[in-house]
């Protein structure tokens, strides 16, 4: 299983690195958007217009030897612009299923909080199930897929607020925030030059990926793990500043994370540390939490990192 390991690393240093010769300063933002592509979950990018992140979720998806689509978002798209419609064929005289966007490995949803919630509707099975069902018909989607959603939090016209059920479905929400002062300056240069992201070749393929994965399903975790995980959900149900805390799939998705870090670190095993270190992008959107607190954008996250604080973590001993 060690040496097995060493193929999610290099699957994703391969990935990383890739993404690095687009984005600069994020690398951060970049490892953990490799480990939702690995573990074939979604991503909500929210941040300031022109911070970047339509052109990292476009990296990625050129990172990889695989197909992606882009969908701008807007109040008049229906979810059959996303899902695909059946239309009738004159020549045959029978009706024809035309797939949507979300036929691909990477789906880009550009500012998402502007399409309607019906359309917004239209994404919850894709992202859940891996599947569309038109007029009763069930169509597989490829593998890996991935939906990465952009959104503008400082847009409030012509904006739909994705309700708690759409957020859910996301295994983080990511931010790209300012770059520091050097960061800035590579990122002027590189995008300067023309063709940049034009010009990146695909780092891994799609069958590395699916192999990735499948290592990553056989990482342990031992009861200990489970039980210090199941103290941290419990506790953002418990606290007064909250009025929904993070339900069973947050708990499921943040042990899930935490075994890819694990193999991101070269182990087999997930230490305190994994959880620890991934538990904010994770659980943070998930909770609804008193005004006074939503307010503020590191509201969620400063209140997890206070959960991580105060829970009791596993001896060295029980763990391995």
């Amino acid at each position: 299983m060690g040496e097995e390991v060493n193929v999610v690393l290099e699957t994703a240093e391969k990935l990383i690195n890739n993404i690095k010769l687009v984005i600069r300063g994020k690398d951060d933002t970049i490892e953990k958007i490799v480990v939702c592509l690995l573990l074939g979950g979604h991503v909500l990018l929210e941040d300031v217009p022109g911070s970047g992140k339509t052109t990292l979720a476009k990296t990625l998806a050129a990172s990889i030897n695989g197909e992606f689509k882009r969908i701008q978002m807007t109040p008049d798209l229906l979810p059959a612009d996303i899902t695909g419609v059946n239309i009738f064929d004159l020549k045959t005289s029978e009706f024809k299923f035309v797939k949507g966007p979300v036929f691909t490995n990477i789906l880009i949803a550009d500012e998402i909080n502007r399409a309607t919630p019906k359309t917004q509707s239209g994404l919850l099975e894709c992202m859940e199930e891996n599947q569309v069902t038109v007029d009763g018909v069930t169509y597989k989607l490829e593998k890996p897929f991935m939906v990465i959603a952009t959104e503008n939090p400082v847009d409030t016209q012509g904006v739909f607020p994705l309700p708690e059920a759409q957020i859910d479905r996301f295994l983080m929400k990511l931010y790209m925030e300012y770059p520091s002062h050097d960061s800035m300056l590579e990122i002027f240069r590189t995008h300067l030059k023309k063709g940049v992201l034009e010009s990146l070749k695909p780092a891994v393929t799609l069958t590395e990926i699916i192999r990735a994965a499948e290592i990553i399903e056989e990482v342990t975790i031992e009861d200990s793990i489970i039980e210090y995980a199941t103290n941290l959900i419990e506790a953002t149900r418990t606290h007064d500043s909250v009025i929904l805390g993070v339900s069973q799939r947050g708990g499921i998705a943040l042990l899930r994370a935490a075994k890819c870090i694990a193999a991101l670190r070269g182990r087999n095993y997930v230490k305190p540390d994994d959880v620890k270190y991934i538990a904010g992008d994770v659980l943070a959107h998930r909770m609804i939490l008193k005004n006074n607190i939503r307010i503020k954008k590191s509201g969620a996250k400063d209140f997890i990192a206070d959960i991580l604080e105060k829970t009791a973590v596993p001896t060295e001993e029980t763990i391995g």
